[in-house]
């Protein structure tokens, strides 16, 4: 018969505590706790019943399937393997309605980059349109909105070009463009006079997108413009020799009014103000105006400020809504109706190296820039094409330029 030397076990009757206790115990007695047996592993009994057979333990635990809920769309997601098929509702066939967009999810997953269901096609301008999307202030959306309204438009039927002016490069990223140092970039075509299309790159999954990249090159470009002849006008030189058919240019400006902004108010016919909706984004923006005034005075005539777009709008706040007041009182029908809200798929989006139109098309973010896009493709360009000669003049003056 088995002993056990107890180490925190009863006290025995008849041995003093500590003494040496040796417990008689059945052999195959069952324990519990630590150190302690189970009442079965007493002496044994002739007349004790037999104790029940132990269940059985499973050799593998597996943990239940837990469903995580997105934050974004409400879609349901499982931790474990692939998406199980649904299982009969016995109570309810209300479908699941997207805490981002108020909408019925008509599928849990979104289509891949490229083969989006294009929407209806806007009308090509008359000529083609260069927009400046500028603002000296960081941060308010002037990358965010230029790589999504140019997938925008691109996806309803217009062919869209983006100079990414900004040094860090952050709109060739959204677009998916490889930019390391390099690489055929914009810093070329505007310090070295390399022809245009020699470094514009086609954006992947967009067929009528396109995307001339920034390096790390173009940090110090605007000392090397300083010593130049008609530094202010270089890239419209280039612009002007870009012959390749196109609705509409976009330039992503740097966060400064240095002279790649000037260069691309220079090159522009429009400009493109994101405004954030929040207060210090209102404090620049009559330098901003005024320097626009100045470009407009001294150096490209044609130049004028066509949109305004709220960004980062929370209709939560209500600063958010007196900020969008006063821009609309201050500029009138320039501020476009669309307000762009704070979205986390627009965050998210350039991670993987696309903007939130391929990324997530049904998310809040997607549908209102493609709602701007629409916006600026018709309400201003009906004024943009009453007056047909604006690129003979960017010809014209380009030519006097050289």
């Amino acid at each position: 018969m088995a002993t056990s030397h107890g180490l925190g076990w009863p006290p025995v009757p008849g041995v003093a505590p500590g003494g040496a206790a040796s417990v008689p115990i059945r052999a195959g007695a069952r324990w519990s706790g630590v150190g302690w047996p189970s009442p079965a592993a007493g002496p044994a009994s002739p007349h004790a019943a037999a104790p029940p057979a132990a269940a059985p333990i499973s050799p593998v635990w597996s943990p239940p399937t837990v469903a995580l809920v997105s934050r974004e769309t409400d879609t349901t997601v499982h931790r474990h393997g692939a998406h199980p098929a649904p299982a009969p509702s016995t109570t309810s066939t209300a479908p699941v309605v997207s805490r981002e967009t108020d909408a019925t999810a008509a599928a849990t997953q979104f289509p891949a980059p490229g083969k989006v269901s294009s929407p209806e096609a806007l009308p090509r301008p008359r000529t083609r349109r260069v927009v400046a999307v500028a603002n000296q202030k960081g941060g308010v959306g002037k990358t965010t909105t230029t790589v999504n309204v140019a997938a925008a438009l691109a996806q309803q039927g217009q062919r869209v070009v983006v100079l990414d002016l900004d040094p860090q490069g952050n709109a060739s990223t959204a677009l998916g463009i490889a930019h390391p140092a390099g690489t055929p970039s914009i810093y070329e075509a505007v310090i070295e006079g390399r022809p245009l299309h020699e470094v514009v790159q086609p954006v992947p999954g967009i067929p009528t997108l396109s995307c001339a990249p920034a390096t790390v090159d173009l940090a110090g470009a605007e000392i090397e413009l300083v010593a130049m002849v008609a530094r202010e006008s270089r890239l419209r030189r280039a612009l002007a020799a870009y012959r390749e058919p196109v609705d509409y240019v976009l330039l992503d400006c740097p966060p400064s009014l240095g002279l790649l902004t000037v260069n691309a108010l220079v090159a522009a016919e429009e400009v493109l103000i994101p405004i954030q909706c929040e207060y210090y984004a209102l404090e620049g923006l009559g330098q901003l105006v005024g320097s626009i005034d100045l470009v407009k005075e001294h150096l490209n005539p044609d130049l004028w400020i066509s949109t305004i777009l709220l960004t980062m709008y929370d209709g939560r706040t209500r600063l958010a809504a007196q900020v969008a007041d006063e821009v609309r009182a201050h500029f009138g029908d320039k501020v476009l109706a669309t307000a762009v809200p704070r979205s986390v798929r627009i965050s998210e989006a350039p991670s993987y190296g696309q903007t939130v139109m391929t990324y997530d098309p049904a998310s809040s973010g997607a549908l209102c820039y493609r709602r701007a896009a629409r916006e600026l493709a018709t309400q201003v360009g009906e004024e943009h094409s009453d007056d047909g000669h604006h690129r003979d003049r960017l010809l014209s003056s380009a030519a006097a330029d050289s």
